[in-house]
């Protein structure tokens, strides 16, 4: 199986980032969903000096970026936005979105379900037209019930993706959110791997660090996508929490910077800036571990 990184998880120059994944034998990068921070042809450059693939890109729900806000004009600006990650994918050589519909950390709703299902199938039908002749598929990615309160399960993204109606609409699947809002993480992988529609999964594990640093059976997860028929990217997306108690181990400093937004964005999301070895550490455990797992 392919391997690949997110990137939004370490505000850095993009050259490190690829330059570190070629480096551990990663064989492609999903890459933040923020088109205007990337010169495209130089980033193609990077991909073709260390013969990295760019599998695609995921969406960054900031605060105002929502396709089912009950202001309209937030709908239109969203959908722009994410039109422009598209076009991003197509230039860098990519096929999937693996989009996030609403601001992630929002746990409360805008309307009432039907009408926020609606804006949400009027959009990602939108979005899916434009992506169509680009080559690029969108993913529907469920999150957990502490990160939004609209997509949580598999079950869901394959009605929403019903409901879009096209061809080039499918789920990605993550293994730390299946771990928490699935029955079943392992049946929920074969549901929408039977139904032909997953195109992206995510791998952290149990407690969102790095694959063998939780309780998850990684042989167990790779063979099960194996089984479903599964043959995209594994798609690597660790978070490791930041020990603000006397028992952290005290690192260098990160030698990076973020903005307030990137800062603020993986704050929420438990985790904060590291040094350049403890991330590359991470990064190197985590293919060790998949590859161990068979994948």
């Amino acid at each position: 199986m392919k391997i690949c990184m997110h990137n939004w998880m370490r505000p850095e120059p993009v050259e490190v980032t690829i330059a570190r994944l070629a480096r551990y034998g990663y064989d492609g990068i999903q890459i933040m969903g923020e088109p205007r921070k990337y010169d495209v042809k130089e980033v193609n450059g990077y991909l073709k000096k260390y013969k990295i693939a760019c599998m695609g890109s995921v969406s960054i729900m900031l605060a105002g970026r929502d396709l089912i806000h009950q202001d309209p004009y937030y709908r239109e600006m969203s959908a722009a936005y994410c039109k422009e990650i598209i076009t991003m994918i197509e230039q860098l050589g990519g096929t999937i979105l693996t989009l996030v519909p609403n601001e992630v950390g929002r746990v409360t709703p805008r309307a009432d379900p039907d009408t926020e299902w609606g804006w949400c199938v009027e959009k990602v039908q939108e979005l899916a037209d434009f992506a169509k002749p680009k080559g690029v598929h969108i993913a529907l990615e469920p999150l957990n019930r502490f990160e939004t309160n609209f997509l949580n399960r598999h079950d869901q993204a394959l009605k929403l993706a019903e409901d879009v109606g096209r061809s080039n609409v499918g789920v990605c699947l993550d293994a730390f959110h299946i771990n928490i809002e699935e029955a079943d993480p392992m049946q929920a992988i074969l549901n929408v791997g039977k139904a032909g529609k997953l195109l992206d999964f995510h791998v952290a594990d149990n407690n969102r660090r790095p694959p063998g640093e939780g309780s998850y059976n990684w042989k167990l997860v790779v063979d099960t996508l194996k089984k479903s028929g599964y043959d995209g990217y594994l798609t690597s997306e660790f978070v490791v929490p930041f020990d603000r108690s006397p028992l952290a181990h005290k690192d260098e400093d990160s030698g990076t910077s973020a903005s307030a937004e990137e800062l603020k964005f993986i704050r929420d999301h438990g985790s904060d800036l590291m040094s350049d070895a403890a991330y590359s550490r991470h990064v190197e455990n985590t293919i060790k571990h998949l590859r161990a797992a068979g994948a």
